[in-house]
């Protein structure tokens, strides 16, 4: 087991920390001060860079991975389907309140066209269709269709310039979530491990299949995040999220798609779901945003983060705060102390189950069992033994005050469990006897500095872990 530099937050925050790597953040001395700062899982946004420059990116994070001795996940994000407006002659055009505009594949300069760019959006539009330019700061209605043209009418005014993203909510589009592009991408991640592949533009669960597919026939072994950020989406969320390993609530399309009035309700009702599931869920999008230009947040802004931790949340996201801003670090300690600020009202706080796998899952049963054995005897750590991953998640599920340590001799285990509430992830050499091991482990944590002699330590082995074939329960107390 290797040492590990601890952060004086290690165990006290539990909530998990994903920050986007940018040009603020991408060189070894920012991407170690982010990891101390608590940065658990690192996002690659494909949406921007180059191969080149995302392999060197991945390259320089394990490399201090490895010299920390803090195990990090790694999150490729798909860029998906970008539906934008093509070339405005003159590069903009002002949409005023009231006047009728026509969408078209291809301006000819009659001073009132918008052209888009994917002919889908075009074909699927009809009269009465609301239409979302400039991140939804401009909006027009639908009022004819032409054989060349769509017309609408401004019902939101502003300036539109060429390339900016179009969306047309509650319009079912022939767009398929993987591009493309995607499809390369993932030839890229063939040959460069990620942990993580987050999919965009999810509608339905055999979005989700489709991404597993192109997956195995890459031999990769990622997990997939499934990004819910349309409402077709929240309409199969239930089935989406059992589809998928892991979920992010995305906000930013998502208030989109969506009155962003509903967008507080939706957040709480799909980390609602995914609790339930078992699934770990990362709320994201303009968490912390005025600390691209800020060394603090503002009000309002802790305020979210707190209020996403206490709807349940497994994990926060830092976007543009730490991937083009001035202050990435300083974003991630803040993300930090307000984690470590809000789960302090999290005592005793249980999270909505399956009633019938509460009643019928063994991994469940024994890890409900193991959490109420350390808050008994005080036990000053958990310990996960797992090859799958599948013991320390159900663990992080019952959001026990206990910290846990997860351990595995499966490094990519390990580095997926980053991502799990509450979950110190290690890495672990084939265990043999069962002596042996648990004495292993309760050296090398007094040697961190994680307890003490006279604490006591639970430990739940995973079935298959070293002989047994069962799931097990047992307790140490740590010698001087």
């Amino acid at each position: 087991m290797q040492p590990i530099r601890l952060a004086p937050h290690t165990l006290r925050v539990k909530t998990k920390i994903v920050a986007t790597v940018g040009p603020a953040c991408e060189d070894e001395e920012r991407l170690e001060q982010m990891m101390l700062a608590g940065a658990d899982v690192f996002r690659l946004n494909f949406s921007h860079g180059t191969w080149d420059w995302h392999s060197a990116v991945v390259e320089r994070i394990r490399s201090v991975s490895q010299r920390l001795g803090r195990q990090v996940a790694i999150l490729q994000d798909l860029c998906g389907p970008k539906l934008r407006l093509g070339e405005i002659p003159g590069g903009a055009l002002q949409c005023h309140l009231g006047a009728r505009v026509r969408l078209v594949s291809q301006a000819v300069g009659l001073g009132n066209e918008l052209p888009v760019g994917d002919p889908a959006v075009l074909e699927a539009l009809r009269p009465g269709d609301r239409v979302l330019l400039a991140d939804g700061n401009v909006a027009l209605e639908v009022t004819e269709r032409h054989p060349d043209a769509v017309e609408a009418e401004v019902t939101l005014a502003g300036e539109v310039r060429s390339r900016q993203g179009i969306a047309a909510p509650n319009v079912r589009l022939n767009v398929e979530p993987l591009t493309p592009k995607d499809l390369q991408d993932l030839d890229w991640t063939s040959r460069n491990v990620v942990d993580y592949v987050g999919l965009s533009f999810v509608r339905r669960p055999e979005d989700v299949d489709r991404l597993r597919q192109e997956l195995s026939l890459r031999g990769i072994q990622a997990n997939v995040i499934a990004k819910i950020e349309k409402t077709e989406a929240l309409n199969h969320l239930q089935a989406v999220i059992q589809r998928a390993d892991a979920v992010m609530v995305a906000r930013g399309d998502l208030g989109i798609e969506i009155d962003v009035a509903r967008v507080p309700l939706v957040q709480k009702e799909i980390i609602r779901e995914c609790n339930r599931q078992g699934k770990p869920v990362i709320t994201a999008t303009q968490m912390l945003e005025s600390m691209r230009s800020s060394n603090r947040p503002t009000r309002a802004e802790a305020a979210d983060v707190a209020n996403a931790i206490l709807d349940g949340t497994d994990a926060v996201m830092l976007s543009a705060e730490t991937a083009t801003g001035l202050y990435p670090i300083a974003a991630v300690e803040t993300m930090n102390r307000i984690a470590a600020a809000t789960e302090s009202a999290l005592a005793n706080w249980k999270l909505p189950r399956c009633p019938e796998e509460e009643a019928t899952n063994v991994v469940t049963s024994t890890v409900i069992c193991a959490g109420q054995l350390a808050d008994r005897i005080h036990a000053r750590l958990i310990v996960a033994a797992t090859r799958s991953g599948e013991t320390a998640l159900a663990l992080s599920r019952e959001r026990n005050r206990t910290p846990i340590l997860g351990l595995s001799d499966n490094p990519a285990t390990v580095r997926r469990m980053a991502l799990y509430w509450g979950v110190l992830p290690v890495h672990l050499d084939e265990p043999r006897k069962e002596a042996e091991y648990i004495g292993k482990v309760a050296s090398w944590a007094k040697n961190q500095g994680l307890v003490s002699p006279g604490d006591r330590i639970v430990f739940v082995l995973g079935q298959g872990w070293m002989e047994s074939s069962y799931n097990t329960i047992m307790v140490h107390e740590v010698v001087g």
